[in-house]
């Protein structure tokens, strides 16, 4: 009798869950239905608002320029998108390239545990932030070698070559940022062809912008708050003209210069003409292209 009660109390259990999943499937359904509405409708008001230049929104009036038609903001964006891509597909390798050099050069100078050395650090509250953070990353990391690590061993860091590998960029940037200057620090910009100052600002530009990207917001016109200084010397080709360097053209420039050590047979340059071709009405001025900048030694 009591197994009879049990089974009839897992049957109604089972009846009332696939009840409720008939009911959340419906509204599921539903919802689909009515966001599919919903997009459908907000597209033709989006349409009609460029194409009568009457679009409001709730903070600002926003003013198009004349003629401008709901099909020129959809190629922006997709433009908009294709640069990003483009942009973050390098900054993979520039990344990675800089995680390379930082933990090899400060390893064999310091030792593999030379991040937790607090008298290489110009800034003990800074360091201590920074390592706050690394451990933060250690701990969310499913990394194969790191798990091995820990099971393996008491020390809560595992070495350098390990520990940068799951170091986000941005603690990185911090790393090399509030580091002790000295032969080490000169020796990886050296790598680069610029001044250790100079590969310090451009990394903290790179993250910035790398973060853009990653959050999907516009980048193509957009004046930046992060920029990167211009270098009075490099080892290799750069631009001679000086630009605006809060703008997405110097950024492309940068990224170029870092690939000529770190993957001098890329596709970038070419990759950045197909696609700039590929829009021919988007304006590269707002981008901060000056004049002939494919006679540029660094775009040839």
């Amino acid at each position: 009798a009591q197994n009879n009660a049990r089974a009839t109390k897992r049957q109604e259990k089972m009846d009332a869950w696939h009840k409720d999943m008939a009911e959340f499937r419906a509204r599921s359904e539903q919802d689909r239905r009515l966001a599919a509405l919903t997009d459908s409708i907000a597209s033709v008001q989006a349409r009609a608002a460029l194409e009568n230049q009457d679009f409001v929104l709730e903070a600002d009036n926003v003013t198009f320029k004349n003629g401008a038609t709901f099909e020129d903001a959809y190629t922006l964006y997709k433009f908009d998108s294709a640069l990003r891509k483009l942009i973050c597909a390098e900054m993979e390798k520039i990344e990675v390239s800089l995680r390379t050099q930082i933990s090899q050069e400060f390893s064999q100078t310091h030792g593999s545990y030379w991040f937790l050395n607090q008298s290489l650090f110009c800034n003990t509250n800074k360091h201590t932030n920074i390592l706050s953070s690394i451990d933060s990353e250690l701990r969310r990391s499913d990394d194969d070698q790191i798990l091995t690590f820990k099971n393996t061993y008491s020390n809560p860091f595992p070495p350098s070559w390990m520990t940068m590998e799951v170091t986000s960029f941005g603690t990185l940037s911090l790393l090399l940022k509030y580091v002790i200057g000295g032969r080490t620090k000169r020796n990886i910009a050296s790598y680069y062809g610029v001044a250790d100052t100079i590969l310090e600002s451009w990394i903290h530009t790179f993250v910035y912008v790398r973060n853009i990207c990653a959050h999907h917001s516009r980048l193509w016109n957009k004046t930046l708050r992060v920029t990167g200084a211009f270098p009075r010397k490099t080892a290799m080709p750069f631009i001679q003209t000086k630009v605006q360097n809060d703008k997405v053209y110097y950024i492309l420039c940068l990224v170029r210069y870092m690939l000529q050590t770190i993957n001098p047979n890329s596709s970038f340059t070419a990759r950045l003409k197909k696609l700039l071709n590929d829009y021919p009405t988007v304006d590269i001025k707002a981008m901060g292209f000056p004049a002939n900048w494919e006679n540029e030694s660094l775009w040839q």
